[in-house]
């Protein structure tokens, strides 16, 4: 360690950002620093812009709210009204939108391609992906021949446009982990010329398994598709969600776009409440939770469009639609909802970023003991379960430091004390620096924290994975107890 001014980590850096643009009221995609074009997600904030009853269908692409009789000037009008509605709502900049080879090609692709013009004009990134032809299909692409030549198409059209992303194939699940990988591969060699920074490889199975994608040479330097919904994987607490979306990633995070996941947003469901017992909510707020914590973009399933059940729309859905011709209005169906998807984006809703923090060797977060908020609260590691004592607030103390603010009280070191085995305890919040933590990049996706007026990184005592174990400052070594995720 040198001598020199502490600089903020990368994370923290990033952080800071988020809470002066909330401040500013303005929604802002923080965004990673120096990195690889294929390892930054983050400035993937959007959509999926569905078929009204799923993109799998054995015939042309009808998005909702278009007609197959509209003219490309038509459907970009429709379209960039939708736009102008996610970007002003919640700060898209991201469609994902579906293409098929009943689609690519025909008389209604000379139309249909107002969809993506319309995108691009106001600097939107698409991502466009390959739909089977037909649910049937089971996953596999039935002709390979019209396959690539529909490809072929689309890409010689808009290969050369740096905001238009491709996605050979939406949930090879057909598939086994060999044969989709040989099947992505062969479609990055018979494309040369398109940049691997701007093709997605979806993950294994239906898009759920990051993984052997990331471990495939040939696929280096790709973006990853990734798709995580409660109902593969049925009902979970918090923690367990959170661990079940890390476990799908892998160390896929960075590349990873999260280009599918939604809960209800029909039925008023308060996804701004940590307590919540509700399995839907719990699954949201751990799915936008890791999102951020990863730095991964994702474009929510759906924003219209989707399957209607026996309602006429998605339950997913983010907006409903309404107006009439090239007139179409998006409203936001679920604030708290809209909410979580800003959070998972980087944007800090009503000006501060709140998270739980989690140990790398336990997989418990940073807890006040019993719930208290009284001075010299002990600070130990649990279980996480979303409640308000494991609900950290990084409020900006400046010069590279945050304080660590739980129910309106600090993270505090007991006394100011240097020494190795100092309790952490909650207090009032001062101007103490022993109050003042610097997150510092860990490498691997977790940081130190670590106290401005000592130097020592938060510890677990014992290195334990028990819960109630105490927390304490001590010197920093690089063990895994000393290593968080926020």
């Amino acid at each position: 360690m040198n001598c020199s001014p502490p600089r903020p980590s990368r994370r923290l850096s990033r952080l800071l950002l988020a809470l002066l643009s909330a401040l500013l009221l303005t929604p802002v995609a923080v965004l990673a620093g120096a990195a690889p074009a294929a390892a930054d997600t983050s400035a993937f904030r959007g959509f999926n812009w569905a078929v009204l009853g799923d993109n799998f269908v054995k015939g042309p692409l009808v998005l909702d709210r278009l007609s197959q009789s509209d003219s490309y000037d038509t459907v970009r009008a429709k379209a960039d009204a939708i736009y102008a509605d996610m970007a002003a709502t919640m700060g898209a900049d991201t469609v994902r939108l579906p293409v098929n080879t009943h689609t690519v090609g025909t008389a209604w692709w000379n139309a249909y391609r107002g969809t993506i013009d319309a995108a691009t004009a106001r600097g939107f990134k698409v991502i466009l992906a390959y739909w089977e032809d037909g649910a049937a299909s089971g996953g596999r692409i039935t002709d390979m021949n019209a396959f690539n030549s529909m490809w072929n198409t689309v890409t010689s059209q808009y290969g050369s446009n740096s905001l238009v992303y491709f996605e050979p194939m939406n949930e090879p699940h057909g598939y086994s982990a060999t044969e989709w990988t040989n099947v992505a591969a062969s479609w990055i060699s018979a494309r040369p010329s398109i940049p691997k920074g701007r093709i997605l490889i979806g993950g294994t199975g239906f898009s759920q398994d990051a993984k052997p994608i990331c471990a495939d040479s040939r696929l280096s330097g790709t973006l990853v598709s990734f798709h995580h919904y409660q109902f593969f994987y049925g009902t979970k607490d918090y923690a367990g969600w959170v661990q079940s979306v890390r476990d799908q990633l892998g160390s896929c995070g960075p590349r990873a776009v999260l280009t599918e996941f939604g809960a209800p947003m029909n039925d008023g469901r308060d996804y701004a409440n940590a307590a919540s017992t509700d399995n839907f909510v719990r699954y949201l707020r751990a799915v936008t939770d890791v999102a951020r914590e990863q730095r991964m973009g994702s474009t929510y399933w759906p924003a219209i469009g989707g399957k209607p059940g026996t309602i006429g729309y998605d339950w997913y859905s983010m907006f409903s639609a309404s107006g009439s011709g090239t007139a179409v209005d998006l409203t936001v169906r679920n604030a708290s909802g809209a909410d979580r998807i800003r959070h998972a984006w980087g944007d800090d809703i009503g000006g501060s970023l709140t998270t739980p923090i989690v140990n790398r060797l336990s997989g418990k977060c940073i807890d006040v003991v019993g719930g208290s908020t009284a001075d010299g609260a002990e600070i130990i590691q649990y279980d996480c379960h979303g409640g308000a004592n494991q609900q950290w607030t990084l409020r900006d103390a400046g010069g590279g430091y945050v304080q660590l603010v739980s129910q309106g009280k600090c993270l505090d070191i007991s006394g100011a004390s240097t020494a190795d085995g100092a309790r952490a305890i909650l207090w009032t919040c001062g101007t103490g620096t022993n109050q003042q933590w610097q997150v510092r990049d860990a490498g691997s996706g977790y940081d130190q924290l670590v106290a401005r007026h000592s130097g020592k990184c938060l510890d677990v005592i014992g290195s334990s994975a028990a819960n109630g174990v105490r927390l304490q400052q001590a010197a920093c070594t690089g063990a895994a107890n000393q290593h968080w995720t926020l």
